[in-house]
């Protein structure tokens, strides 16, 4: 395979919980007793994703193209978002070789989710599940994460044309 371009980018995110909300991290629900606090579904994690790929595209973060402001996107499926977003990439001729996403928390436990994580952000990049890493880790009880006031998400991704 000729490859005439490669891009890498990084993203990052961070939403505190929030009472009487579902928590949805790399598209599924996950089963805790708090939700994040956000405009969308605030899933940290596809939200993180998304602007590595806008970054390693060129193009502006996912604020500019999905503002808090705008009630479309109220409460929306993150999953809709990233959508748009590989739409967006893939019409400019790009690819996603590879993509490598870390959730930070110290609750809920991530780890018996990440297949089914990684099975439903592949199918949503439109790539092989051998694709996407999908990992977690505590800050050891330090910052808001350690004293469990929210999640942060941080990914890197690897363009092809």
């Amino acid at each position: 395979m000729e490859i005439n371009d490669i891009r890498v980018g990084q993203g990052y995110d961070v939403h505190k919980f929030a009472e009487n909300r579902d928590l949805w991290l790399c598209g599924i629900k996950v089963e805790y007793e708090l939700g994040l606090a956000g405009h969308s579904d605030a899933d940290v994690a596809i939200h993180a994703l998304m602007d590595a790929i806008l970054g390693a595209g060129g193009y502006r973060d996912i604020g500019y193209y999905f503002p808090d402001d705008d009630n479309a996107f109220l409460n929306i499926d993150s999953k809709i978002l990233l959508k748009k977003v590989i739409e967006m990439i893939t019409e400019d001729g790009w690819k996603i070789s590879n993509l490598d996403l870390t959730i930070i928390a110290e609750r809920p436990k991530i780890k018996p989710h990440i297949e089914n994580m990684k099975e439903t952000i592949a199918s949503v990049c439109c790539i092989d599940v051998s694709r996407v890493s999908i990992k977690a880790t505590t800050t050891e009880k330090l910052g808001f994460t350690g004293r469990k006031e929210g999640i942060a998400s941080i990914s890197s991704v690897l363009l092809i044309k």
